[in-house]
């Protein structure tokens, strides 16, 4: 069974349901609309969810669910596919510029499918 880990700390807000967690595929990136945020969601091949802002703080495009999935010193990151900005999935910080980051949401799977919490 794969570990499943929360993104940041669980904020006491609503869960939206986003998919099924068998339609993520591993190491590939999925938009979704949770509220009025748009937010970029990814497995790992260990089988673990995060969630993140979609716009790209660079550039200003809402692209980081089709960013490049990797890890940097142990640490799982998605490298954004306008300039190639690589940012923490655990923490939202740019590990190539620290003063950038994007939002980190809270996400678990309930009954097989993934939600995500932006409040």
């Amino acid at each position: 069974m794969s570990v499943i880990q929360d993104a940041s700390p669980l904020s006491g807000g609503l869960w939206t349901p986003v998919c099924p967690y068998a339609d993520l595929l591993p190491e590939r990136g999925a938009a979704a609309l949770v509220g009025t945020c748009q937010v970029a969601v990814f497995r790992t091949f260990h089988g673990d969810l995060y969630a993140v802002g979609n716009r790209d703080p660079f550039s200003g495009a809402c692209v980081m669910s089709r960013g490049i999935v990797g890890t940097r010193n142990g640490e799982p990151t998605v490298a954004s596919p306008m300039h190639k900005q690589v940012f923490s999935l655990v923490t939202g910080v740019c590990l190539d510029d620290p003063a950038k980051a994007v939002p980190t949401y809270p996400i678990r799977v309930t009954d097989g499918t993934v939600e995500v919490s932006v409040a």
